[in-house]
């Protein structure tokens, strides 16, 4: 049975053929943008199943129907509809008079309605014959794809503004170069998400949507943050509308976490080392998922603190797909070799320096944004920072300190060790409340010894990943034993010691 029709901007002309009357299973109606016109026709609000009808942009008129869809503001567009009057409040039409249309105006209508009609009724076909087509390919076992546009559920642009309270800066969480990312409440079940609405009038933002929802409708990992929805409409004043729903996570970007605002933000915003560890390790599994083990290997492009995000667990979500790649296969090359032309992509200071020289997209771009992102995140310098001038690099900052003055940038808030800022021995608990501190030199030495050793070995891992040629630089599955390593070991030591004392 057909469910959704979609027939917007196609310029139909004429009213809304009766044909349509035997489609009762409808689930959503979009013929929005064209030239139809006349009244509304009643049969559309018995459709029970209806819940999304978008009537925007023709020019119809009189009085809106009152049953079923007409009834739920949420799922109903007759913006752009000046003639049409009554409905509800939310819909801001006029209120109706007794005057009825002209009988010149239903005869002039009614010269374009069988034209119309047929067309609809030739598309309506080929549609149910499509979707009887690929219920047969469903029985014999044929492929269907796992993850569609079908397979989110459908939000309208008025939940949205809804939601947001009119997308108010209160609830503004940031911005980047396509968009801004505000915080929404749905009212029917209270549920918290982030909902980023697309800049469109941004060069390359509607590609920018459309590459987003290609990549997160395929991938699925922990740590790849959750895309709930997308809305694609018209906004109140008749412009495009884009936007992408998410997962809401409660504790921000790490990049809030890595670089405080102020010094009351620095005292409760303080990660541990093992914080920092998982965080790294969460964040390098993504891409070894992205990399090695999805269907058709994915290049992230824009790997940064601020496009990574840490839920209540402070379990680290790699987000923002708008610049990511997927790469051409090649039955005769290397992952990290097959690759598609692109120009500079990225973020300045974790933008490999092959890209900058007009060279192509590859898995190991995104190896050395972790690597630049791997020691800020140790350094608590930023790769933009002021003292990196003159050609000195983070990079070149690191390497001129190994392996012996490797503690001398490190930054001073990992030498301060809190009483159970390691968390529990089995899961690596990631509480982030304040606790006593302590000196790392006031512990064992051995232990501070330890301590030293895991942080070189992560430097070591940094600089390895952000390496200046592509071929020196390690991939992201052994970065992901490589500091699972490095985490264990600092550990296990810890475990012995309180089994000691």
């Amino acid at each position: 049975m057909l469910a959704r029709l979609y027939l917007e901007g196609n310029e139909f002309e004429g009213t809304i053929p009766q044909s349509l009357k035997s489609l009762r299973s409808m689930e959503e109606i979009d013929i929005s943008r064209n030239n139809l016109s006349g009244q509304i026709p009643e049969f559309l609000g018995k459709f029970t199943h209806l819940n999304h009808l978008n009537l925007s942009y023709n020019d119809f008129e009189g009085e809106l129907p009152k049953e079923g869809i007409f009834s739920n503001a949420s799922g109903l567009s007759v913006i752009g509809n000046n003639r049409l009057c009554g409905g509800l409040p939310e819909l801001l039409l006029r209120a109706c008079s007794n005057k009825k249309s002209h009988s010149s105006q239903r005869l002039l209508a009614l010269k374009v309605v069988v034209p119309v009609a047929c067309a609809l009724a030739f598309i309506i076909a080929m549609s149910c014959f499509i979707v009887a087509r690929s219920k047969v390919k469903k029985s014999r076992g044929g492929p269907a794809a796992s993850h569609s546009y079908k397979g989110w559920k459908s939000i309208s642009y008025l939940e949205l503004v809804q939601s947001t309270g009119g997308f108010s800066v209160d609830n503004l969480i940031g911005s980047g170069s396509f968009g801004s990312v505000y915080k929404g409440v749905f009212p029917n079940d209270g549920r918290v998400v982030a909902v980023k609405v697309l800049n469109l009038q941004q060069q390359g933002a509607s590609k920018s949507f459309i590459d987003e929802c290609k990549v997160l409708r395929s991938i699925r990992h922990r740590n790849l943050l959750k895309i709930l929805s997308a809305c694609s409409s018209i906004d109140n004043q008749g412009n495009d509308f884009k936007s992408l729903i998410f997962e809401f996570m409660a504790n921000g970007s790490l990049d809030s976490w890595l670089h405080p605002r102020d010094d009351d933000e620095s005292q409760s915003k303080r990660l541990s080392l093992i914080q920092r560890l998982n965080i790294a390790i969460d964040v390098a599994s993504a891409l070894d998922y992205l990399h090695h083990h999805c269907e058709t290997t994915l290049v992230h492009c824009d790997l940064k603190p601020s496009n990574v995000l840490l839920g209540d667990d402070m379990v680290a979500h790699v987000g923002d797909f708008g610049l990511a790649r997927f790469l051409l296969e090649s039955s005769d090359s290397s992952s990290q070799s097959r690759t598609v032309s692109a120009g500079l992509k990225g973020s300045i200071g974790y933008i490999p320096p092959e890209y900058g020289m007009g060279g192509q997209v590859s898995v190991l771009g995104d190896t050395y944004s972790f690597g630049i992102l791997l020691l800020e995140m140790f350094t608590g310098k930023r790769p933009t920072d002021d003292m990196f001038t003159e050609g000195l690099s983070i990079h070149q900052f690191a390497a001129m300190a190994m392996p012996d003055h490797a503690m001398d940038i490190i930054d001073p808030s990992l030498l301060i060790v809190r009483d159970d800022a390691d968390g529990d021995d089995e899961i690596y608990n990631n509480d982030i409340r304040a606790r006593p501190v302590r000196s790392c030199h006031d512990g064992s030495p051995v232990l501070a010894t330890r301590l030293e050793e895991c942080l070189v070995s992560v430097m070591e891992i940094g600089l390895s990943c952000s390496a200046i040629l592509p071929s020196e630089r390690i991939q992201m599955d052994i970065v992901v034993n490589k500091m699972k390593a490095a985490r264990d070991s600092y550990l296990n030591l810890r475990r012995r010691r309180r089994r000691r004392s």
